[in-house]
């Protein structure tokens, strides 16, 4: 197997984790959550082993959006959602949700 995409000057061999989360959210919470999106973004790519992050909204149901984000490891990901950064963000935007959150691990082929 090649080697993966990497941030520049970290090569790497293993899978690139790929983590998808589903969120649904009341609509009065759309603008407020990009909002803090965009702020955490960049606090998210610098968590160890944050390759990228990318948010996308639904095309019709306005109130649905994914977080896909690459990671080196399963480990980076972890030591990520036990961080100050995660929990005070979930906090925030977890009694917005319509529907329970869904979240899937991928390993890169």
């Amino acid at each position: 197997m090649g080697l993966d995409y990497a941030k520049p000057g970290k090569l790497k061999n293993n899978p690139m984790l790929v983590r998808i989360v589903k969120m649904h959210f009341a609509l009065i919470f759309i603008d407020d959550f990009k909002i803090l999106f965009d702020s955490v973004k960049p606090l998210i790519l610098n968590a160890d082993g944050c390759l990228s992050v990318q948010l996308l909204q639904h095309e019709t149901d306005l109130g649905i959006f994914f977080t896909i984000s690459n990671w080196q490891s399963a480990e980076d990901l972890e030591n990520y959602r036990k961080s100050d950064l995660f929990i005070k963000t979930w906090a925030k935007v977890k009694p917005n949700f319509i529907n329970k959150a869904e979240a899937w691990s991928l390993l890169e082929q």
